[in-house]
């Protein structure tokens, strides 16, 4: 018979900066998936998908993964969770 589970516990904030960096490698990965997903499209036929469109839709998404990239940086670099990145008082880096 096995014993008792052990539960992990972490703190709110240790958690959520964690999730914000996960979030911050995903990005690349999603920025990727949306640029090429125009290649997929039906081009020839009659559906009005006109070049105009593309230009469109690629801007747009250029400049939502700009503000969202934005946005996670900000998250990352000001929540008071865990500080590994700057050095404690008395650490001789």
């Amino acid at each position: 018979m096995n014993g008792p589970r052990r539960i992990e516990y972490l703190e709110r904030d240790t958690y959520r900066q964690r999730r914000y960096r996960d979030a911050a490698r995903a990005l690349p990965v999603f920025a990727t998936i949306l640029f090429f997903l125009p290649l997929f499209w039906d081009w020839e036929a009659g559906t009005g998908i006109r070049p105009s469109v593309l230009i469109v839709y690629l801007f747009g998404m250029w400049l939502a993964l700009i503000s969202l990239s934005a946005l996670i940086s900000y998250l990352i670099r000001f929540s008071d969770g865990d500080s590994r990145d700057s050095p404690t008082e008395g650490d001789d880096r």
